[in-house]
């Protein structure tokens, strides 16, 4: 049980970061630009955010060992159709079932481990090895994809899930039992459809503005769509009796506090990380294998320091140990904004170690002091919640700093230019977030609660059955 949950979601996680280290074959294969490549990661990106929430009660009411599987079929055979695209079209279809397919993966495989370790002690430590084992593929991306491009081209990125998904789909029928939850509450199909609707339209203004031109009919009509649709969802979400996202919870300031710098963590995490192989590619020269193995100071540190970060907000608090990571992250994002093309490793690697670790010590305390906003039967709702505000920080971030290396592109800018530009503004935005996070949680923390509960309790385990990575 253990060993299959683990590795459905080690899958998925893999999928984060092989995807990056190929890029740049991808770009010179399929004759795409800049635009194709955003595309190809926030299609994945955009359907995980936004399914993410459903993926969980789907696993509750439809039964966990059900949808996990299905979710390994899905996601599998999307990997196929990735491996053999002819077009960025079909490769884009492709990564639109990936991301179907982690959305209900993902919460299932946690939900299943739960339902197998009923005792507390032996859930919260399974979780932590489920965490653990499956975040090794972040840390196992960079590489694998850099070998795997060199040597059989990009499609093989997609091609490694294949066999791994299809022995997690054989043992899974034989290992794993059936469990559901008959309470779950109904699948709010309005708020699925129009979050989805709602951030896909602004996401393809910010993508393809670059290209279009920011005042032609169809990026203005995009924004446009996006902010209806946003305000439909509002309504919808306010009047069904079991909306997908309660927005009461943001009525909380800790809540909304947390959440908002969740949000500016995914996009600057994914929006510079789109462009850490690209960078070694194309302004430093090197190849696409060596390019992968540079990017990992950036997954090494955090899968080394993640585990520490809950330690640390327990004892000295979520809003300290989280400003001090936005910090951190901003600063080194920053110092990536003046690495040039003759820049020497030596003086790279630790700017990417030092993102790595800020970002590493923000996102657990800040799941942490949402869930501390909440009442312990919403737990697993606001861990949830927390998760899908990151990966719609991801897509924003991927659309609006690559838009920023269009842009000065567009203005004959060199595109080294262009990435230090983009560098830059997320350094920014992150260290903004840092101060407003450092004033904001003190601020939301005295109002709901004395200061030194929050400091000296550690975070309430949620229902794992919407508790996602």
């Amino acid at each position: 049980m253990l060993t299959l949950t683990c590795t459905g979601q080690f899958m998925v996680l893999l999928d984060n970061t092989i995807v990056g280290a190929a890029l740049p074959d991808m770009q010179q294969r399929l004759h795409t630009g800049l635009t194709g490549l955003q595309w190809i990661v926030d299609a994945y990106v955009l359907l995980v955010a936004m399914l993410l929430l459903s993926g969980g009660v789907f696993a509750d009411r439809f039964g966990r060992k059900r949808v996990f599987l299905a979710g390994v079929a899905v996601f599998t055979a999307a990997s196929v159709v990735c491996s053999l695209a002819p077009s960025i079209g079909w490769l884009i279809t492709g990564r639109v079932l990936q991301g179907a397919g982690a959305a209900a993966l993902s919460p299932a495989s946690l939900a299943l481990l739960a339902a197998a370790y009923p005792a507390p002690r032996e859930r919260v430590r399974a979780i932590g090895l489920w965490a653990g084992l499956s975040g090794i593929g972040l840390a196992a991306g960079p590489l694998a994809g850099g070998i795997l491009v060199e040597a059989f081209g990009w499609p093989a990125i997609f091609l490694v899930n294949v066999p791994i998904g299809a022995v997690l789909l054989l043992a899974g029928l034989r290992v794993l039992g059936e469990s559901r939850n008959p309470s779950a509450p109904p699948i709010d199909v309005p708020g699925t459809v129009l979050s989805v609707a709602a951030v896909g339209a602004v996401t393809y203004g910010l993508i393809e503005g670059g290209s279009r031109g920011w005042t032609s009919p169809v990026i203005l009509g995009g924004f446009a769509a996006g902010l209806v649709l946003l305000a439909a969802f509002v309504v919808v979400e306010s009047h069904v009796p079991t909306p997908m996202l309660p927005l009461r919870l943001f009525r909380r300031r800790l809540f909304t506090a947390s959440n908002t710098a969740m949000v500016v963590v995914g996009f600057a995490l994914m929006g510079s990380s789109f462009f850490f192989s690209q960078f070694f590619v194309y302004v430093q020269g090197t190849s696409i294998l060596v390019a992968g193995l540079r990017t990992l100071p950036t997954s090494l540190a955090m899968v080394i320091v993640s585990p520490y970060a809950g330690r640390l907000a327990a004892r000295y608090g979520f809003r300290a140990v989280a400003a001090v990571g936005l910090a951190l992250a901003g600063l080194g994002l920053l110092a990536l904004g003046f690495v040039h093309a003759d820049t020497g490793y030596g003086n790279v690697w630790w700017r990417l170690a030092v993102v790595g670790t800020g970002f590493a010590l923000t996102m657990s305390p800040l799941t942490g002091a949402a869930i501390q906003a909440v009442s312990p039967q919403e737990g697993g709702l606001a861990s949830g919640v927390s998760s899908t505000t990151r990966q719609i920080g991801a897509v924003l971030g991927v659309a609006v700093l690559g838009a920023i290396v269009h842009t000065r592109e567009s203005g004959g800018a060199s595109f080294e230019s262009g990435l230090n530009s983009a560098f830059l503004a997320a350094g920014a935005v992150t260290l903004a977030c840092a101060v407003f996070t450092g004033l904001w949680l003190t601020a939301s923390v005295r109002s709901e609660q004395p200061a030194d509960q929050v400091v000296s309790e550690p975070p309430r385990t949620a229902p794992p059955s919407r508790l996602t990575s």
